[in-house]
């Protein structure tokens, strides 16, 4: 190698250092401590709409070595009623679904309303038009909004009367190191009815509150009223 092209290796290393360890620090803490995820579907509807862009709390389940699965330290399991993130068992693509099942759990549906352990949920009818910002291709559905609790901390569900879907199951057993998902938006989401159980190792992080959002139906237009929104 030429002198010339050595110093100007050097050079570009004084110059570039600061901005290589920056981004280095930076993916490394993404990877391993909190990220961000944007949610394209409407399968978590009401909790989380079309283009929020929701904070992922990853050390929480574990500390892992940036860039890896590899864990440091064992963290909390998921609990029953968790938004979590977890990685697909079919593709691999990120999802964020409700933790229903834990370890253990014996999980049915009936008519969209959930028993586990033998326990069913309790249902109350809300004002749908609670719910600001749907999308106008959900809304044109005609959704019901759904209290669901007794479970696990209340929260609403949506469901939609007029879709093809699979409102029924029956009773299924969460085997050891598994999870049981399902989507908020109860008619919509493709979750564990149709791909099974998710691996305790495939789950990433917990989501934790909305950093922003932006409205497809608006030519992304900022959602105000979401903004730091707490995922209860």
């Amino acid at each position: 190698m030429s002198a010339t092209i050595l110093g100007r290796l050097q050079a570009w290393w004084r110059d570039s250092r600061g901005t290589l360890l920056f981004l280095c620090l930076m993916l490394g803490f993404r990877s391993a401590w909190a990220d961000w995820v944007t949610v394209p579907t409407g399968s978590m509807n009401p909790a989380i709409l079309e283009g929020d862009r929701v904070l992922v709390d990853k050390h929480v389940f574990g500390l892992r070595i940036p860039f890896t699965r590899v864990h440091l330290t064992a963290g909390a399991d998921p609990v029953r009623g968790d938004i979590v993130v977890f990685d697909s068992p079919v593709d691999g693509t990120s999802l964020v679904k409700r933790v229903i099942g834990v370890p253990g759990d014996v999980v049915a549906l009936e008519d969209d309303r959930l028993t586990v352990n033998g326990h069913p949920a309790r249902y109350s009818i809300e004002d749908i038009r609670g719910v600001r910002d749907l999308l106008a291709a959900t809304a044109a559905e005609h959704p019901m909004l759904l209290r669901e609790a007794g479970l696990s901390a209340p929260h609403e569900i949506m469901v939609l009367p007029g879709r093809a879907a699979r409102r029924s199951f029956d009773a299924v057993t969460v085997p050891a190191g598994m999870y049981f998902m399902m989507g908020d938006n109860r008619d919509n989401s493709a979750d564990s009815r149709y791909f099974g159980f998710v691996p305790r190792r495939d789950i990433i992080g917990r989501a934790t509150r909305v950093i922003v959002s932006l409205n497809p139906d608006r030519h992304s237009a900022p959602r105000s009223d979401r903004f730091l929104l707490p995922l209860g």
